[in-house]
């Protein structure tokens, strides 16, 4: 779930930064903000591979359940 707190962190942050940007025409705000969504980017790759992973090891534990019990 630090992820997705990550994720949380970086939207608000964009949030603050875009209204600097466009409404008091702040050009570092728009550099921070275009930097924010690359790195939202990144950890939302990030947990969607996390998310697949477990996905995975879920589905395999379940073969391996089901293969003990029909092996008895």
């Amino acid at each position: 779930m630090d992820k997705v707190q990550q994720l949380k962190d970086l939207v608000e942050a964009i949030s603050k930064d875009s209204d600097k940007f466009f409404n008091k025409n702040n050009k570092a705000a728009g550099v921070r903000a275009r930097k924010s969504l690359q790195d939202v980017k990144k950890v939302a790759q990030e947990l969607r591979v996390s998310i697949q992973m477990a996905k995975q090891e879920e589905a395999a534990a379940k073969r391996n359940n089901e293969q003990e019990q029909n092996a008895f």
